[in-house]
């Protein structure tokens, strides 16, 4: 009884988190998801299947990735930049994680679980392999107080695009 009690209350929790229309507003703002597919890098939770599953219906057809000249700082991913009058990236720094082909609606679910526009932004990017990509970055505005949301010296975004 008392497993069943928890499942429903798990699951209760997932939907509202998820999928519910009352936990999360896209702000109106931010551009429309436009037709895919997509490619997304993704290097925290969003690696594991059982959570892309939850989040996108579907695991998404990962394959391993890397992103150059950044390094992950708690929540966020910051590049690193060579300390001297140039600001290019460092060429040692790199994340490991996976890239996912995704649909419009796959994408605006992304969307839904990293808070696009309230917690985080989702910017292009180019890997390692030349293969362009979306990244969700932290906003420095939105963040919790005390929380790390870059690297020191690094950019921090302030507002979604």
């Amino acid at each position: 009884m008392l497993a069943g009690i928890l499942l429903l209350a798990v699951a209760t929790w997932l939907w509202f988190t998820m999928l519910s229309p009352w936990y999360y507003q896209r702000p109106p703002d931010l551009a429309p998801v436009a037709d895919g597919p997509h490619q997304v890098f993704v290097y925290g939770t969003l690696r594991y299947a059982p959570i892309r599953f939850v989040v996108m219906g579907t695991s998404g057809s990962p394959e391993a990735a890397s992103l150059g000249g950044y390094r992950r700082c708690g929540l966020n991913i910051a590049p690193i930049t060579i300390p001297s009058v140039t600001t290019k990236p460092a060429p040692d720094s790199l994340i490991n994680g996976l890239v996912l082909e995704v649909s419009a609606l796959e994408l605006a679910r992304l969307d839904r679980y990293e808070r696009l526009g309230v917690r985080y932004t989702r910017r292009q990017i180019t890997l390692q392999d030349d293969t362009p990509a979306w990244v969700y970055r932290r906003l420095a505005s939105k963040a919790p107080a005390g929380e790390a949301i870059g690297c020191p010296g690094s950019d921090t975004i302030d507002r979604p695009i």
